[in-house]
């Protein structure tokens, strides 16, 4: 089956009442887009996705999340925006597609394989749900009538249908204003299969439904601890936290030797229950000589996003006499928070001392200790 997927984004987004338009908020560091995006990964029968996205929107669009997919921009109303969809995929020879709203963020992906399994033998599938409250109509904020709610049904998407049948509707129909795809077979009376819809599948609107959607998701926390400790040598440079500075005495270290990063980048890996800096970053191996730390803390943030974890704060003891790191503080924590994609009240650090004891106590090593806690998003 040649199925492929419109996911429609090309709205306002004018009841969220957000500067961000509402595909492109931030939910647990994933947009909106982002987590309908991921709902329908996985499943083998998509051959293709496209996104409609809204022309004022175009600086969102050029995403990593968003590579290999078909971009278009969206008409004036939501079946303008349908319309042109189909008409960039009819040159693909697609035979059945679904269609689905961006602000549902959440289809359980047992709805989606439900809708795809009927449509192999349906022109049109669509998931609905009971009305289950009392159902009124209204005139000026005052109840006039009553309505019955047992037939009443509510429809959501994704709704899917055979290519052809749908495309030619929607020609047909260019100047008729409806709610949703299926009410164009609808009004054909033509057969509309159903299956039943969940309510996990929301429909973001305003930021109460946000609010909501974020609470829906499931996380876990975890914590790691890093620790490192470099020799003070004169003809080194020293870097703290991926930044410079002056001193007469630097880091001795195979890399730029900066301890803070390096506990930093232990702490991740060990919150996240993958190895240490070691593993990742020889200090046998060449490539690594002298290079900064900040590339080393970069890799390692790329890959546990990968992962779906994220950072949620970091603590961060510097134990030296020299220099103060009350001078630096500010600038280490916006670098950190910079490598680390989260904001610089995410970051804690305090300068230590030994009180002159031991190697540290007599300027002849820095060493720095951190504490990190992770979310991971299932």
């Amino acid at each position: 089956m040649s199925l492929f997927l419109i996911l429609l984004a090309a709205g306002e987004s004018k009841r969220l009442k957000s500067s961000t338009p509402k595909p492109f908020n931030m939910v647990h560091n994933k947009t909106l887009l982002e987590h309908s995006i991921n709902a329908f990964k996985n499943i083998p029968e998509i051959k293709k996705t496209i996104i409609v996205y809204n022309s004022k929107h175009k600086k969102y669009i050029n995403k990593p999340y968003l590579k290999n997919i078909i971009k278009i921009t969206g008409g004036k109303t939501r079946q303008d925006s349908t319309l042109k969809a189909l008409n960039k995929i009819k040159k693909f020879n697609c035979k059945k597609v679904l269609i689905h709203d961006a602000a549902r963020p959440s289809p359980p992906k047992k709805l989606i394989k439900e809708i795809v399994l009927k449509l192999k033998k349906n022109h049109a599938v669509v998931p609905i749900i009971k009305a289950t409250d009392a159902t009124k109509r209204i005139r000026k904020n005052s109840i006039f009538k009553n309505i019955n709610r047992k037939s009443l049904r509510f429809t959501q998407t994704p709704q899917g249908f055979t290519f052809k049948q749908i495309y030619k509707k929607h020609k047909k129909n260019r100047k008729i204003k409806y709610d949703d795809d299926s009410s164009l077979f609808t009004k054909d009376k033509k057969k509309i299969t159903i299956v039943r819809g969940s309510k996990k599948n929301i429909k973001i609107t305003d930021n109460e439904d946000l609010s909501i959607f974020k609470s829906t998701i499931k996380k876990r926390i975890f914590f790691g601890i890093g620790f490192d400790v470099h020799r003070l040598v004169p003809k080194r440079k020293l870097f703290l936290g991926g930044l410079y500075i002056k001193s007469k005495l630097g880091t001795l270290g195979h890399s730029d030797g900066d301890p803070v990063l390096h506990a930093v980048a232990d702490a991740i890996l060990g919150a996240c229950r993958m190895g240490d800096i070691g593993e990742k970053f020889s200090n046998k191996n060449k490539r690594y000589k002298n290079i900064s730390s900040n590339i080393f803390l970069k890799k390692i943030i790329s890959e546990i996003g990968s992962k779906n974890y994220f950072i949620n704060n970091i603590d961060i003891n510097i134990i030296t006499e020299s220099p103060k790191i009350k001078n630096f503080k500010k600038n280490i924590i916006k670098n950190i928070a910079t490598l680390c994609k989260i904001l610089p009240s995410q970051i804690n650090i305090k300068g230590k001392t030994t009180e002159k004891l031991g190697i540290i106590g007599k300027e002849k090593a820095i060493a720095s200790e951190v504490i990190v806690s992770v979310v991971k998003y299932d």
